[in-house]
């Protein structure tokens, strides 16, 4: 009997091994510069599928790895087993607890639409297409992390399937440690079917993008300096780099506010002085439409991506990113971080020092991304006395490892809980932390 066979016969959901129609397409992730040479797919029926999968893998001696949508592929998973949760797509919000469960397989996008009307949101980032679990798992930085820290530390409870196939619901009551794990650490430790997190009041919204020519970059990087150094924690801003296909050289600052228009006009109007604007998009958002922000393809498409943690915007820095145009890459992106981010939280990711990210983008040409790889590393060396050599787990990119994501301390106990939960690796995330 093949694997195949013996997967069947395991599990309800879809079952694609190699030579089966749509094997291909359901074992590819979402940046498709990653190629994923996984022995099987399996599309859950449900969480008891999950389970019987992970029973029937640990007797088998098989692996899973677990990617919801795709997101965040490494690439580095070897002959496993693929488990898809696309459909475990429950979604219950309960706005007079201020509470939202998701299954496995909602995007941010789904809960910000039904979450909205009551004035309230969770802690989406730019992208509306990503699953919260997987985003989740990572730390998750949002719009709003400023204000209300890691997506993350809202985590309430998590329904899991842990190494052995047993169901189980998380939280600091009953599993401490993994509870602890599993806000950030990543998906290492056990499969999270469905997640319960505090949403947070959001009765007014206002953000949007504003564009200019690229020679307006050093006036616009200027103010944008002056606007964080005082911005509050309602106000989240990133400055943005932009060469896109058949198009001139720009360069954008997207903000979203939590908050009332006119005071998000006035905290952004050192930005009002600089000439030759082409566009600006700001207005009052609905909730749902916060990952129309940056406009970010909602389809899977190859790319390159590096990140880096800044621990000033000096003028030095601003030089190294201005001296010559960001070609190869698509965009050059700095968000600001600071207020809750930079206090204590309780979860793996910790607390960030650092009050800038830098994440750097392309898409590989015929050389297979070699020219983009070399721009990245070009600015990350000549950044390195204002970067740490840190970066946060949820914007790791392959080839990286989960020892970048986390202190010693930390990775040191999520290792220990790993070889304790399990021992036989049934379980592997995009980026292991025993890697």
């Amino acid at each position: 009997m093949n694997i195949g066979d013996e997967l069947r016969g395991a599990v309800r959901g879809r079952v694609f091994t190699a030579g089966d129609g749509g094997f291909e397409a359901a074992r590819r992730p979402w940046n498709l510069a990653v190629d994923q040479p996984v022995r099987a797919v399996v599309e859950a029926a449900d969480a008891d599928d999950v389970a019987a999968l992970v029973r029937h893998a640990r007797l088998a001696g098989l692996t899973v790895a677990t990617q919801p949508s795709g997101h965040g592929a490494s690439g580095d998973l070897g002959e496993v087993i693929l488990l898809r949760t696309t459909r475990l797509d429950e979604l219950e919000i309960r706005p007079d607890e201020r509470i939202a469960r998701a299954g496995a397989g909602v995007t941010w996008g789904r809960v910000l639409e039904v979450a909205g009307p009551h004035g309230l949101t969770g802690l989406a980032g730019s992208s509306p297409v990503v699953t919260v679990t997987g985003y989740t798992l990572g730390g998750g930085l949002s719009w709003f992390g400023r204000k209300h820290g890691w997506a993350s530390a809202a985590v309430r409870a998590f329904d899991v399937v842990d190494a052995d196939g047993s169901r189980a619901r998380v939280t600091s009551e009953t599993d401490r440690d993994l509870f602890w794990a599993l806000r950030g650490g990543g998906g290492d430790f056990a499969i999270v079917t469905a997640v319960e997190f505090a949403l947070h009041p959001a009765p007014r919204l206002h953000g949007g993008r504003m564009l200019w020519p690229a020679e307006q970059a050093p006036a616009v990087l200027d103010a944008y300096r002056e606007i964080t150094e005082g911005a509050p924690d309602e106000l989240t801003a990133w400055y943005e780099l932009l060469n896109l296909p058949g198009a001139a050289p720009l360069v954008a600052i997207d903000s979203a506010f939590l908050g009332a228009g006119a005071e998000a006009e006035a905290l952004l109007r050192p930005l009002d002085k600089i000439t030759g604007r082409i566009s600006d998009s700001r207005a009052a958002l609905p909730v749902a439409d916060l990952g129309t922000i940056t406009a970010e393809p909602t389809d899977p498409g190859p790319g390159r991506s590096r990140a880096e943690l800044l621990t000033e915007l000096t003028g030095e820095v601003a030089a190294a990113l201005l001296e010559r145009p960001v070609d190869p890459l698509l965009s050059v992106q700095l968000r600001h971080l600071g207020g809750a981010l930079a206090r204590p939280s309780g979860t793996p990711a910790g607390h960030l020092d650092e009050p800038f990210a830098l994440y750097m983008f392309g898409v590989p040409g015929e050389d297979g991304g070699t020219a983009v790889r070399a721009r990245q590393h070009e600015i990350a060396n000549t950044l390195v006395p204002y970067t740490t050599g840190r970066k946060p787990f949820t914007l790791l990119a392959p080839g990286e490892r989960a020892a970048n994501a986390f202190t010693p301390g930390v990775l040191d106990r999520l290792r220990v809980l790993k070889r304790a939960r399990d021992p036989h690796g049934v379980l592997r995330s995009n980026f292991p932390v025993l890697a």
